[in-house]
């Protein structure tokens, strides 16, 4: 019997949606309806019949990529070795063992969708791996997302035939002991149920479905800082106004500024402040509305990709059509990755500056430099700003489009290539950087009240505040604060998840 299976659960019959792909993360539950079974079986028949009339098939009958005018190796276990063998050349860290289970449930939900060819076994083992705790050891680089992602998927399945290394638990080892200790089988495979496996861009709809889920969180994490700041430091709020913002003309800026008025429902201005603030307090239902059109607009591609086809060739046994085209090709992701990259480096702009403005004394109507209590013989938040500073100039290094770095490769074949898989991942890094650009503006909110702002007024934000300040004690000394800030940085993605609605 498999070994850890979890009470999340999902249905191949119903859409997967970007925010699924973290419940890979733990043992996972997936239902396959009989229908979704039956089609996955009327596709395999057809292939089956079309492999045995002689028709020349690519992948099944034929060699891979250019090769394909070559036949390819006669057996079945033969063709599985052709497809997954030459692709073992990956490199660079391995991806976490969540990204690459979220990789798997992807799959699964393209092979589902019965177009494929495989067999049903196959669509079985995959449900029994996610419902335990094994994960395939898989190199982040090697894709260049145009036949798909090739070589990380080719290192999914050569986990699952017991070859190379695995996850079980978290700790590595050999992908057949991994296998050993989760209860599974290993994973047999003829050509075109290698060739599907691996020829989609599943990796990329992955980490792009992930890095989504978590740029829904930032943006409203932005929200949520921006609302505190602007109370703790007893600014005007007619900046979201609710008339001024909708002549803006952008829905996503009003539908900002409304949650950022939420947020400070009850508060006051202390009458205190400029008539205009700077604009890392003034322009945020701009700033953060734009980067909300840019998630939702990655959060639209990526779940076409999660719940459509990625593979080559498509089998249409209703109208006995095998059609060969470019449904690998990972475009649409690659675009929508770099843009949503892009919005993640802005939001990180506004953290480091809002930190900034927080630490400067001439800012903050006489606050202490640093946020420091006693200046000098301690320094508080100085070396968090200096990290933040670091941070930032990281992610807008890494804000490069991957799209548009096309390298024609495989003997031309692959002649223009989107590099999505890069663009994915890149988007995936900048969102866990800027979960620490949030922790760190958050610690020095719960810093300037203890050394002299006010507490939050509006009631929301004051009980947002105290679960901030339950984490992490005032800096009376300094001390560490690595370890706080990643323990705030999962408390604001648990307090902004508590409040969908906000």
């Amino acid at each position: 019997m498999p070994v850890g299976t979890s009470s999340a659960a999902l249905n191949l019959a119903a859409a997967l949606e970007p925010g699924h792909l973290e419940l890979a993360g733990k043992p996972l539950h997936v239902h396959l309806p009989e229908d979704v079974r039956a089609r996955v079986a009327r596709c395999r028949e057809f292939v089956l019949a079309v492999s045995g009339s002689g028709r020349a098939v690519y992948g099944v009958t034929t060699g891979f990529g250019p090769l394909v005018e070559f036949a390819g190796r006669a057996d079945g276990a033969g063709q599985s070795d052709n497809t997954i063998i030459h692709h073992i050349v990956g490199h660079g860290e391995l991806m976490p063992p969540a990204v690459a289970r979220a990789a798997v449930l992807a799959r699964l939900f393209s092979l589902a969708q019965g177009r494929s060819g495989v067999s049903e076994h196959v669509v079985e083992a995959l449900i029994a791996v996610l419902g335990t705790e094994f994960a395939p050891a898989v190199p982040r680089l090697g894709s260049v997302g145009a036949s798909g992602d090739l070589q990380p998927l080719a290192y999914v399945a050569h986990a699952l035939r017991g070859n190379g290394n695995a996850y079980f638990r978290g700790q590595l080892m050999p992908a057949a002991d991994a296998l050993g200790k989760a209860g599974l089988r290993t994973l047999e495979l003829d050509g075109r149920d290698a060739l599907a496996l691996v020829n989609g861009i599943s990796v990329t709809a992955a980490a792009l479905g992930l890095a989504v889920a978590q740029a829904n969180r930032a943006r409203r994490i932005a929200e949520l800082l921006s609302a505190l700041m602007t109370d703790v430091l007893g600014c005007g709020t007619e900046f979201t106004s609710a008339g001024l913002l909708a002549a803006f003309g952008h829905p996503d800026v009003a539908e900002t500024g409304a949650a950022i008025r939420t947020w400070l429902a009850g508060s006051t201005p202390s009458g205190e402040r400029p008539l205009q603030e700077a604009y890392s307090i003034r322009c945020t239902p701009q700033l953060i509305g734009a980067c909300r059109t840019s998630v939702r607009h990655a959060e639209e591609v990526v779940r076409r990709d999660l719940n459509g086809v990625s593979d080559n060739p498509l089998f249409f046994p209703e109208t006995e059509e095998v059609v060969h085209g470019g449904n690998f090709f990972g475009q649409p992701s690659a675009f929508a990755a770099d843009q949503l990259g892009v919005a993640l480096v802005q939001l990180g702009n506004l953290a480091e500056r809002q930190l900034d403005l927080l630490v400067d004394p001439h800012r903050t109507s006489g606050l202490p430099p640093m946020l420091s209590p006693v200046p000098g013989q301690h320094h508080a938040l100085q070396g968090v700003q200096l990290c933040t500073t670091a941070t930032v100039a990281a992610m807008r290094r890494a804000a490069m489009p991957a799209s548009v770095q096309s390298l024609p490769t495989n003997l031309h074949n692959q002649d223009v290539v989107p590099f999505g898989t890069q663009a994915a991942f890149t988007a995936l890094d900048q969102a866990g950087l800027l979960r620490y650009l949030h922790a760190g503006l958050a610690l020095g909110l719960r810093q300037a009240v203890h050394v002299g702002a006010r507490r939050p007024r509006a009631p929301r934000l004051a009980e947002v505040f105290d679960r901030i300040a339950g984490e992490v004690p005032p800096i009376v000394e300094d001390r560490p604060l690595d370890v706080a800030l990643g323990r705030v940085a999962d408390l604001l993605d648990e307090i902004v998840s508590e409040v969908e609605g906000v």
